[in-house]
């Protein structure tokens, strides 16, 4: 990357995240990519997670006001500083080259608004599988469009909007569906750069929930569409 490098908001939101975001936040510091700021916005965690989150020395803690992972994304992005937007939750683990890959691909594709990446799933030692995940999908390399493996221009959020306060999972599911539907230009980097922790915690798991919130998703889509 010959040219000035811009700038990458990396918001992670974390609420009572005490056990894994040291892990979280260290394979953040650890990218090879340079320009980045870190914004962490937290749903008023009652553990550790904020002392742990201090050392690190993130560019901006923020303390959530609003409801749910929705407002919590839309409030880090709202507090943004950079061109270029990436996020983590507070359980995951990226590779050292996230940034750099995905952010080389859309400056050397000028149209493409996001990027997403390849994935790894891994079971965290001593962790049941939780109901609603897949055992099969352990160790395997699979393409996935969610926030932890997403890169976007800030400037998309003009022409998509923001996420859905309404929904307490799925949120994503939404965003790339109204995306698709307004033909945003966008691309899966066929590399992984995305380890994603599964253990007894994963508020993404929760079936009943994202039953639920994925008929809200199919229902406003199929109204879309009709409108």
């Amino acid at each position: 990357m010959s040219e000035k490098l811009p700038l990458v908001s990396v918001i992670m939101v974390v609420k009572n995240g005490e056990q894994y975001v040291r892990d979280a936040l260290e394979s953040i510091y650890n990218q090879d990519y340079p320009e980045f700021e870190v914004i962490v916005v937290d749903g008023r965690s009652e553990d550790n997670t904020i002392s742990i989150v201090n050392e690190f020395n993130p560019d901006k803690i923020i303390i959530q006001n609003s409801e749910g992972i929705s407002g919590a994304y839309n409030t880090g992005i709202q507090a943004s500083n950079a061109d270029y937007l990436s996020f983590l939750s507070s359980d995951d683990l990226w590779m050292h080259d996230k940034l750099k890959t995905q952010i080389k691909y859309m400056l050397n594709h000028h149209k493409i608004m996001y990027t997403n990446s390849l994935i790894e799933y891994f079971l965290e030692p001593g962790s049941a599988i939780p109901i609603g995940f897949r055992r099969n999908l352990l160790g395997r390399t699979l393409p996935a469009r969610i926030m932890e493996n997403f890169v976007a221009k800030k400037e998309v959020f003009k022409k998509v909007g923001f996420y859905n306060s309404e929904l307490s999972t799925a949120e994503d599911v939404d965003w790339f569906s109204r995306a698709q539907d307004l033909n945003i230009q966008n691309h899966i980097v066929e590399k992984v750069l995305l380890k994603k922790r599964i253990h007894g915690k994963n508020s993404s798991l929760d079936a009943e929930k994202n039953s639920k919130n994925l008929i809200k998703v199919l229902r406003k889509a199929v109204q879309r569409k009709r409108s």
